[in-house]
C-alpha cells in the first residue's frame, strides 16, 4: 500500500511541474514516465487489496467469533440467573413453610397450653367449691345437732320443771333462757357458717381471678411472640423482594 501512495505522489508531482499548452489547461507530461507509475500502481494494488481483504476477512471471523461468544456468555448468564432465581424461589417457600410450620406450633402449644391451664383453674375451682360446701354442710350439721340437744335438753328441763311445781318456776325460766342462749348461739354457728362459707367462695373467686389473669398474661405474651414473628416474616419477605427488583 505504501509503493501506492508513492507512486500517487510521483504522479501527482509530474503533472503539476508539467509544462503547460497555451491557451488552454492542459499540459504535457512525459508519457513514458507516467506510463511507468502508472503501471507501478498496478502491480501494487492487487497485493494491497489481497492485503486489505484478509484484513477484512479476519475482522469478520473476530466479529463473529465475539458475537459467538457473546451469545454463549448471555446464554449462560441467563441460565446461571434462571438457576439462582429458582433456587432463590424455593430457598423462600422452604423458609416461608418452616415459619408457617414454627409459627403454627407454637399456636397449637399456647392453645393447649391455655386448656390445660384453663382445666386446671376449673378442676381448682370445682375442688375448692366442693370443699366449702362439704365445710359448710358440716358447720351447718354440727350446729343443726348442736340446737337440736339444746333444745331437746331445754324441753326436758321444761316439763321437769312442770312436774315440780311452782318451786321450780325459776328454775324453768332460767332453763327458759339457757334455751334461747343456746338458739342464740345456734344461730350465731349458723351465720358464722355462711361467712366462712361466703369467705371461702369468695377466696375462690379471687384465686380464678388471679389464675385466668396470669392466664391472660401469658396470651397477651404468645400474640405479642406471634405479631413479631410475623413482623419479622414480612420484613423478610419485603427485603428478599427488593432484592429480586
Amino acid at each position: 500500500m505504501y509503493r501506492v501512495f508513492e507512486a500517487l505522489d510521483e504522479l501527482g508531482a509530474i503533472v503539476e511541474e508539467a509544462r503547460g499548452v497555451p491557451m488552454t489547461a492542459g499540459c504535457v507530461v512525459p508519457r513514458g514516465d507516467v506510463l511507468e507509475l502508472i503501471d507501478d500502481i498496478k502491480d501494487a494494488i492487487p497485493g494491497e487489496l489481497d492485503d486489505a481483504q484478509d484484513v477484512l476477512d479476519a475482522r469478520d471471523t473476530l466479529l463473529r467469533e465475539a458475537k459467538e461468544h457473546s451469545s454463549s456468555m448471555v446464554g449462560t448468564a441467563t441460565a446461571e440467573a434462571d438457576s439462582m432465581m429458582s433456587h432463590a424461589r424455593a430457598e423462600a417457600d422452604r423458609l416461608l413453610a418452616d415459619a408457617k410450620s414454627q409459627a403454627d406450633r407454637m399456636v397449637a402449644e399456647a392453645r393447649g397450653h391455655c386448656e390445660h391451664m384453663v382445666a386446671e383453674a376449673r378442676g381448682e375451682a370445682g375442688r375448692v367449691s366442693a370443699t366449702a360446701k362439704r365445710e359448710y354442710e358440716v358447720m351447718t350439721g354440727r350446729a343443726k345437732a348442736e340446737a337440736d340437744r339444746l333444745v331437746e335438753n331445754g324441753n326436758l328441763s321444761y316439763e321437769k320443771a312442770v312436774q315440780e311445781g311452782i318451786k321450780e318456776q325459776q328454775r324453768l325460766v332460767s332453763q327458759t333462757e339457757i334455751v334461747q342462749t343456746a338458739k342464740a348461739e345456734a344461730t350465731r354457728m349458723v351465720d358464722s357458717a355462711h361467712a366462712e362459707a361466703d369467705r371461702l367462695r369468695g377466696e375462690c373467686d379471687i384465686y380464678v381471678d388471679s389464675k385466668l389473669a396470669e392466664f391472660e398474661d401469658y396470651l397477651n405474651g404468645t400474640l405479642r411472640s406471634v405479631g413479631r414473628g410475623r413482623h419479622q416474616l414480612r420484613t423478610a419477605a419485603g427485603t428478599h423482594d427488593y432484592a429480586q427488583r
